[in-house]
């Protein structure tokens, strides 16, 4: 499973505390909110990669 150690956020992000975060597993990816991160959602694997996949296109 994934545990807190994981959690990744841009490099884009700057150093404020106003980001969105990842956890990325082999099964699913955990997105959580930098100011409140207590809840999250969590994405199976593959509609992960295909909505990131969709971000890349033009």
């Amino acid at each position: 499973m994934i545990n807190d150690k994981t959690w990744r956020r841009s490099s884009y992000s700057g150093a404020g505390n106003n980001c969105v975060e990842l956890a990325v597993g082999r099964v699913a990816t955990l997105v959580r909110d930098s100011k409140q991160p207590g809840p999250r959602l969590t994405f199976a694997d593959r509609p992960f990669r295909a909505f990131l996949t969709s971000l890349r296109q033009p």
